[in-house]
Order: structure tokens, then C-alpha cells, then sequence
């Protein structure tokens, strides 16, 4: 794979894996795959996992106005 492709390896981590990361609860995470906030992939009927590259791509920057500042 070359620099610059928009391929790229997946890093798959659990619910819980990911919870911890963001400091969330399970829960949370489950609820935020289900509207489709986390993009996840299911991997026979009970597994799911999250590409931990998808998840920082999926973050949206937090932007502060004047007023907020």
C-alpha cells in the first residue's frame, strides 16, 4: 500500500476497546452505531467491531465562537 491511497488496514477494536478510548460507557457506543455516528462491522451474529481509522475520521472538530471563547 502506498502513501496517499485511500485504502488502508483496518485496526479493528471492540465495543468495549473503544468505550474506554472515547471514556464512555458501552452502552454509549452501542447507541451511537445504531444512529450510525461509529461506523462498525459485524462479523458473524454476535461480534462487532469498530476500524479505530474509521472512528478518527468519523470525529468532527470542536469550533468555538467568539461568544463560547
Amino acid at each position: 500500500m502506498r502513501t496517499g491511497d485511500s485504502l488502508h488496514k483496518p485496526n479493528w477494536a471492540s465495543i468495549q476497546t473503544v468505550a474506554e478510548y472515547l471514556d464512555v460507557s458501552d452502552d454509549t457506543i452501542r447507541r451511537m452505531i445504531a444512529r450510525g455516528d461509529i461506523p462498525a462491522r459485524r462479523f458473524g451474529p454476535r461480534l462487532i467491531r469498530i476500524d479505530m481509522n474509521l472512528l478518527e475520521a468519523a470525529r468532527e472538530p470542536v469550533v468555538l465562537t467568539e461568544d463560547q471563547a
